[in-house]
């Protein structure tokens, strides 16, 4: 089986900062057709405008996908650009703090709506689309591949990430339902979960915060915290036909982190 993408088509959401950016820019260096999509026009233009323009293989798409139609218009944009979607990662996300014992506290709908909704919808729209594209091709076993970007938060309990702990275990449940659902569409739903990654804005907290960076990478079996693109070729394993017999798995890229207590680490 090959890990090979060059010439599939690919939307990334969540694609003008992070690790949906960096997701998007391995996916273009391995050949594959890219739409950028994210909320932050200004970001992405700053970002992806060196790789974008008629004759590329990249895209930029803006618009707030907790919005139905702008959905339905991304799908547009990618077909009108490439013909086809094969991969869907589905990368944007929001992290917000929330008071457990506040009842006018909205960070868990807020995130449930964000987290879940928006991917739940964007894997629909693109879910149909692959299924369409597939008709009248017998015995194809790669019709297409989808892939959820979650958080070791859907497995790890913090006070004040109430409502990111809750989408990502809503968003990891997605996924294995989904892959269900989809399956005899030849279809693979799956999921990567993150810990902490060397992201700009994460960057810029250390710098400011070196007992954050110390108390990570003490909790980290491998002793480091990971590199954007690590992430992004897990993606590419899931997108690509060497993981052909995989679905519905969340795969966990965290260096080892969620298979230790951080109490007996720091002598607790």
């Amino acid at each position: 089986m090959s890990f090979a993408i060059e010439g599939k088509t690919a939307i990334v959401t969540g694609g003008a900062n992070g690790v949906g950016l960096a997701i998007g820019k391995h996916f273009l260096k391995m050949g594959a057709n890219v739409v950028f999509a994210d909320m932050d026009e200004e970001r992405l233009k700053a970002e992806i405008t060196n790789y974008a323009d008629e004759d590329s293989k990249a895209r930029i798409f803006a618009g707030d996908l907790r919005q139905k139609l702008t959905v339905a218009n991304l799908l547009s944009a990618t077909i009108d650009a490439f013909e086809r979607v094969d991969i869907l990662v589905n990368a944007s996300r929001q992290v917000l703090l929330s008071d457990p014992l506040s009842v006018d506290d909205t960070t868990v709908s807020d995130l449930i709506d964000q987290n879940l909704m928006t991917a739940l919808r964007l894997t629909q729209a693109a879910a149909r689309r692959m299924i369409k594209q597939a008709e009248g091709q017998d015995d194809q076993a790669y019709v297409g591949s989808i892939v959820n970007i979650s958080s070791i938060a859907a497995r790890r309990a913090h006070p004040d990430l109430l409502a990111y702990s809750v989408s990502s275990a809503a968003l990891d449940q997605m996924t294995r339902s989904m892959a269900v659902a989809l399956a005899d569409k030849r279809i693979r739903v799956n999921a990567v979960a993150f810990g902490s990654v060397m992201s700009a804005s994460l960057k810029g907290t250390l710098r400011e915060n070196e007992e954050m960076r110390e108390a990570i990478v003490e909790n980290t079996p491998l002793q480091r915290i990971a590199n954007p693109n690590e992430v992004a070729d897990a993606v590419q394993y899931l997108a690509s036909d060497a993981a052909g017999f995989v679905t519905g798995q969340i795969i966990t890229v965290d260096g080892g982190r969620t298979l230790i207590d951080p109490t007996a680490v720091s002598g607790h």
